[in-house]
């Protein structure tokens, strides 16, 4: 019996290994399949990393897509632009999404059609714009 459960486990553990061994290499070819190009994604989660560690209000602020709904203790709250996220940040950007941000790694990033989600949802970002030639990636939901 007990042979049977740790081959049992084995089995588990085997089969859950890509889950867990994910790499920046299957992020990147992950996020090319979703949206054409892995950089842009990259390079915003580390822009956003270190605005966040800093407290840098404006910088986050930038990097927002406007307006936007903000999930405050339970509520939606609508932000109409950066004036009003800086004024509110600390109350958009709480202890909770700050801590999601810092522990967020590139290769656990979760990604599908909507965009990259960060920590269990807390930050999602995708790329914004009317043409392929004023996309951006921005910030389109924060959810304490």
């Amino acid at each position: 019996m007990k042979k049977a459960l740790i081959l049992a486990f084995t089995g588990i553990l085997a089969l859950s290994a890509p889950a867990i061994a994910q790499t920046a290499a299957d992020t990147d070819k992950s996020l090319d399949g979703l949206f054409g190009d892995h950089k842009p994604y990259a390079d915003f989660l580390a822009k956003l990393q270190k605005a966040v560690a800093a407290d840098d209000k404006e910088t986050v602020a930038s990097m927002v897509d406007y307006p936007f709904q903000a999930r405050i203790g339970g509520k939606a709250v609508k932000i109409n632009d950066a004036r009003h996220f800086i004024a509110d940040y600390d109350k958009v950007v709480t202890a909770k999404v700050k801590g999601a941000v810092a522990k967020q790694t590139y290769p656990t990033l979760f990604a599908n059609w909507q965009g990259v989600m960060i920590g269990d949802g807390e930050v999602w970002f995708s790329e914004i714009g009317k043409d392929e030639q004023h996309m951006a990636v921005k910030i389109i939901a924060i959810n304490d």
